[in-house]
């Protein structure tokens, strides 16, 4: 369906996408329009095409599939045009003057020969460059857009494309279309492939499989693994593309030779890797040996005595009124004796007490000590634990954005290196490849390392198995805790957590603080979930019916059980509309002031501040949470508490935040929640395993319910399947252990 008319009020543009929701005049009457315009203007001439659809909040609004831009006819219409101040460097007073001027010839005079308009009063050079650029900037999208479109890029993808390449856009397209899903976001590898044939690529060309193996190996990085064997690369690739593995391995070989891709052997296996991978993995593998095998400076506990005390004693003043295990005396004093160690165990098993004995110990001994963890809040209860200040990975080492460039790196590292003499790293199963890169290279000799975390945990997000890695080789000095603290004894919570984690299945009340609820489908689960946070919960246990106190935690985001469709169902029973809350709708979600939201990706541009602006940084990262604080609707802005800082999202930062009355699993990781509860039914297999449910249960502090099929949840118990990732630093540890002169 074809409309035409003129752009009346514009009410939301989304400048990074070119999503625009404005009021649209025609002759007929006006109505609401909802698409992407790459420069939209107010006053301008449309013809759109598409169809009238009816918004659930809405209603009835044209949905428009692509447009072109219409330019006025005769003195007056240009005239229009020109004072709404659709060109830079025209207002009412320039376009009037240009107009007496040129009259009905004034649009093809500038497009055609501008610099008449220099007769013109108060039109100089620097104005007219102005002019000449807008006006040239808007009529060429309006035909990149055509040539677009006529290779199937949709409007909404074209304006992305040509925010990315400009006016040579279908030149770079045309040259070699699977750039699209290498650089912008949106386009997959089969939308590039589908306009490759298009263009008369052939299906078995160099280019097409070279891009397919480069698809391929990010898929498999975006799933966790480094590296990837060749083998298995060539015939997946093959596959995938539909040609002769011949074609895929002379391909690989022509990348490697080139240097965008490394091949190596890892366990007698030919393994191929992204060029950055290789490199990371490698340098973690040789900073750790490195630093493990330096001199240290002793701390005095080691030579038995403190001040005349014997190390029993000491262990006593420091660890206070907690009278310390076994184990946990066992893992002080290899912290104290060695360089790097790694302290591993399950919730209850006091990883928290031996952080805390260890940092009275350094102080006590003049040591400076630095305790971090990979996200916000994981690092808040670390210093709440210890009582001494704790950041985040990339906060201790001084990250920097640059914009201009779009690279993150660190202002600590090989050449300014951190100074402390002891670094105390939690929840160590989320460091990924490439963080862990980044901290080592910021490590001097001489410098003290303790990893402490959970290995049965889920790994971390980023590629990488850097834990599991460095625990499986045998090379780092570990720990494993086993024994169950007093004080965690009688928690249900534990007590599962640590069945779970050993194959075991629960029953379905343990203790006071541990539930499985029984229902078998979607729907019921829900309602159940809903009425648990709507008042049974409040009513049963000591727990308000808030956002900071009760946490939904699925393992999906699809489905009704899936964290978008819960999130829309709890928003209306914890944050319902109310008059007095302003609500921001961005795509599918309405946003409304006290909401519970949480950050989809690291920004490391993003600007925050306290409330009383007497500190401001950047940085808001994967996973941090927090409430709206307040929303401002003209402005399409909300301000988002997330602890002690404020940020603002606006524009496209509103993309990067999502509701978090539910959020996944893997989102959770590195946070503790007072109540947790759990829908379990029939997800997708690589979802039902051990360590997913595992993860979950240990995130709730006193209490956990489990709302689902208990058949299920002893699949999940049952299957027991490794995270299935490709890595090679236990094989590049071992090797260098075994090899005085460090080669692999």
């Amino acid at each position: 369906m074809q409309q035409e008319g003129k752009l009346g009020k514009i009410i939301f543009n989304n400048p990074e996408n070119g999503y625009t929701v404005a009021v649209f005049d025609t002759e007929e009457g006006s109505f609401r329009i909802a698409g992407s315009f790459a420069d939209p203007k107010t006053g301008a001439a449309y013809r759109l095409e598409g169809r009238f659809t009816v918004h659930p909040k809405y209603g009835e609004q044209f949905s428009v599939a692509s447009y072109e831009e219409v330019m006025p006819e005769g003195a007056d219409a240009i005239l229009e045009f020109l004072s709404a101040g659709n060109i830079r460097g025209i207002g009412p007073a320039t376009a009037r003057a240009i107009v007496d001027v040129f009259g009905d010839e004034t649009l093809t005079v500038i497009e055609e020969a501008p610099e008449k308009l220099l007769s013109v009063s108060g039109i100089g050079a620097k104005t007219l460059a102005r002019i000449t650029e807008s006006f040239g900037e808007s009529r060429e999208f309006a035909n990149t857009a055509i040539e677009l479109r006529e290779l199937g890029i949709e409007m909404s993808e074209a304006v992305r494309v040509y925010k990315i390449y400009g006016k040579d856009s279908v030149r770079i397209i045309k040259e070699n279309p699977y750039t699209l899903s290498e650089d912008i976001r949106g386009i997959n590898f089969n939308k590039a492939d589908s306009i490759a044939a298009r263009l008369g690529v052939e299906p078995d060309s160099s280019v097409r499989i070279e891009s397919g193996i480069r698809y391929m190996l990010k898929a498999w990085a975006a799933s966790g693994s480094t590296l990837v064997p060749e083998k298995l690369l060539i015939e997946r690739t093959a596959g995938f593309l539909d040609v002769m593995m011949d074609n895929v391995r002379d391909s690989l070989k022509d990348m490697v030779f080139a240097g965008e891709l490394e091949e190596d052997t890892v366990e007698d296996t030919a393994v191929i890797y992204l060029y950055g991978y290789y490199h990371a993995e490698q340098r973690v593998a040789h900073a750790l040996m490195k630093i493990r095998d330096a001199s240290a400076k002793p701390v005095p506990l080691v030579a038995g005595t403190v001040s005349g005390h014997s190390f029993d004693e000491a262990l006593q003043t420091f660890g206070g009124e907690v009278e310390l295990s076994r184990e946990q005396k066992t893992a002080i004093a290899a912290c104290l004796g060695n360089n790097v160690t790694i302290i591993t165990g399950g919730p209850g098993t006091g990883k928290t007490t031996i952080i805390n004995t260890l940092v009275k110990m350094f102080d006590f001994a003049g040591f400076e000590t630095a305790l971090a963890a990979p996200t916000g809040r994981a690092a808040k209860r670390m210093e709440e634990a210890s009582g001494k200040p704790a950041m985040t990975i990339h906060r201790l080492l001084e990250f920097v954005w640059s914009d201009e460039e779009d690279t993150l790196n660190f202002g600590r590292n090989e050449e300014n290196p951190l100074e402390q003499d002891v670094i105390i790293i939690d929840e160590a199963s989320m460091i990924d490849l490439m963080l862990m890169d980044g901290l080592l290279s910021a490590v001097k000799e001489g410098t003290r390392l303790i990893f402490t975390g959970d290995a049965d945990q889920l790994p971390s997000v980023g590629a990488g198995n850097v834990l599991r890695d460095m625990i499986a080789s045998e090379c780092i000095p570990t720990i494993r805790l086993k024994e169950i603290f007093r004080q965690a004894e009688g928690s249900g919570i534990v007590a599962n957590s640590h069945l779970i984690n050993g194959g075991e299945y629960p029953e379905q009340q343990g203790g006071d603080d541990f539930y499985i609820i029984s229902k078998n489908n979607e729907n019921s689960i829900s309602e159940t979930i809903k009425e648990l946070i709507g008042g049974r919960i409040e009513a049963g246990f000591d727990f308000v019916r808030s956002a900071d106190d009760i946490q939904v935690l699925t393992p999906t985001k699809r489905g009704i059980l899936g964290a978008p469709s819960l999130n829309s169902v709890l928003q209306d029973v914890i944050n319902p509309a109310d008059e007095s809350k302003a609500e921001l709708r961005y795509g599918s979600v309405t946003f409304r002031e006290g909401d519970k939201v949480m950050q989809l990706k690291n920004n490391y541009g993003a600007e925050w501040r306290s409330e009383h602006f007497t500190t401001e940084g950047e940085g808001v990262f994967n996973g941090d949470m927090g409430i709206i604080e307040s929303i401002d609707v003209e402005d399409k802005t909300m301000t988002v508490r997330m602890d002690d800082r404020l940020i603002d999202y606006c524009g496209d930062m509103l993309e990067e935040i999502d509701l978090a009355y539910a959020v996944t699993v893997h989102k959770s990781q590195g946070s503790e929640f007072p109540a947790v509860i759990i829908p379990v039914l029939n997800f997708p297999p690589m979802l039902m395993t051990r360590n997913l449910l595992y993860t979950a249960v240990t995130r709730g502090k006193k209490l956990v319910i489990i709302v689902g099929d208990p058949g299920r949840v002893r699949s999940m118990i049952d299957n027991n399947r490794a995270d299935g990732r490709y890595t090679g630093l236990k094989a590049r540890l071992l090797s260098l252990d075994s090899d005085p002169f460090g080669r692999f």
